[in-house]
């Protein structure tokens, strides 16, 4: 007999908090404020109860946890990007294996925002509360 111990709520959690992170941390660095809205529409990242129960092991939730936190250090980095190409694409296999939509390629990613548009962007988040 296998013992298989189900994701926790915090892990659930988590997940949702990194998704956040992605839409108002990450993707205004690369992206507009409508490509992210596209995103959104799109479901870009988006997990639904029918995910938990796909992923519902401890393992497979660290598992997707891990490959967003990989993918947001990956992205943030100030360093060059190139040498972690292949890191990229294992950890968004990992979330397409989990039916996770992440349809990118790391080349959508090698070119910031701030040299193409906009310094604003409706979606991140404000710095503080005087900006509404």
């Amino acid at each position: 007999m296998k013992v298989v111990y189900a994701s926790t709520p915090e892990q659930e959690q988590k997940i949702k908090e990194l998704v956040d992170y992605f839409y108002s941390n990450v993707f205004p660095i690369y992206f507009s404020d409508e490509d992210i809205m596209e995103f959104n529409r799109l479901k870009v990242l988006h997990t639904s109860t029918r995910h938990f129960e796909y992923f519902g092991t401890l393992k497979e939730a660290y598992q997707v946890i891990a490959s967003l936190q990989t993918l947001i250090s990956i992205l943030e980095t100030s360093q060059s990007k190139e040498k972690y190409y292949s890191l990229f694409v294992k950890n968004a296999s990992i979330l397409e294996e989990f039916d996770i939509y992440f349809p990118f390629t790391f080349s959508q990613f090698s070119e910031t925002r701030n040299l193409r548009g906009s310094l604003f962007n409706s979606y991140v988040k404000e710095a503080n509360n005087f900006v509404h």
